[in-house]
């Protein structure tokens, strides 16, 4: 049976109208893709990134959802559970 996730129901954003890291703007450096926080809405880059700041903050506040805020994708990742356990339309 596959792993399910206990934690959509923290899901409090799921949507968001930046196209930038708000931490990697803060120190001038750059992203190669975007993730939103599903409980908070900070807009952080992906792993692919230098700075890596989506999983930071997941770190920092235990969050544990994430989506990708780049255009046309609407995959989630739990980091507690280390899974994708579904989609959010776009």
């Amino acid at each position: 049976m596959a792993q399910q996730c206990a934690h959509l129901d923290q899901i409090k954003i799921t949507h968001t109208e930046k196209n930038f890291c708000d931490d990697c703007i803060k120190t001038g450096d750059s992203w190669v893709h975007l993730r939103l926080c599903l409980s908070c809405g900070h807009v952080g880059c992906c792993d692919s990134s230098p700075n890596r700041h989506a999983t930071k903050h997941f770190q920092i506040t235990r969050h544990p959802l994430i989506r990708s805020a780049e255009p046309g994708e609407a995959w989630i990742w739990c980091y507690v559970d280390e899974i994708m356990p579904g989609e959010i339309p776009v």
